[in-house]
């Protein structure tokens, strides 16, 4: 493989890759490297979940989204969706369940979020940084994946995680 790094920046790393496939074939791809990231849906007793509305400049507004953030070299996904869950939403988690792992885009990119349950939400300290502008929503599990389906939640680690939860806990 030949690797000719394109841009690299304090997020992602995009690199023109000459590669051979499984049939032989030898072909340039555009790829962008990623550190992964971690995310929470975050779990009140009463069936509440904690969302986000929060501006994203890349689609021209505010989306509703779980909490979530990079990973830091090196850290643990738990430790990251930890960090997260306080940082954004200021709860603590006393418990943090694996939900599920994917690929946001494997076309392109080999980014990965791992998703957790967060339960047993108790108060902490929200420290938004420089470019995070939201608010807090709290809505019942149900309105939220109603809201999948209007179109209001697009965000796609949002649906994968809500649904996940929501199908986790109607099987049982």
């Amino acid at each position: 493989m030949k690797t000719k790094q394109i841009f690299k920046g304090r997020v992602v790393t995009l690199n023109l890759e000459t590669v051979t496939l499984p049939n032989g074939a030898t072909v340039e791809l555009e790829v962008i490297h990623h550190p992964g990231a971690a995310a929470v849906v975050p779990m009140k007793e009463n069936g509440t979940v904690v969302l986000i509305r929060q501006y994203r400049h890349a689609v021209g507004g505010y989306i509703y989204e779980i909490p979530a953030g990079k990973l830091h070299p090196g850290e643990d996904p738990r430790d990251c969706a930890m960090r997260e869950l306080e940082e954004e939403v200021g709860y603590r988690a006393t418990s943090l369940e694996l939900v599920t792992t994917f690929f946001t885009t494997p076309g392109f990119t080999d980014e990965v979020i791992h998703i957790y349950k967060g339960t047993g939400l108790t108060p902490g300290t929200q420290k938004l940084g420089g470019d995070e502008v939201l608010d807090i929503v709290e809505i019942l599990l149900e309105k939220a994946i109603d809201q999948i389906q209007d179109g209001t939640i697009r965000d796609g680690k949002t649906i994968v995680g809500l649904q996940s939860v929501y199908l986790r806990d109607r099987s049982g």
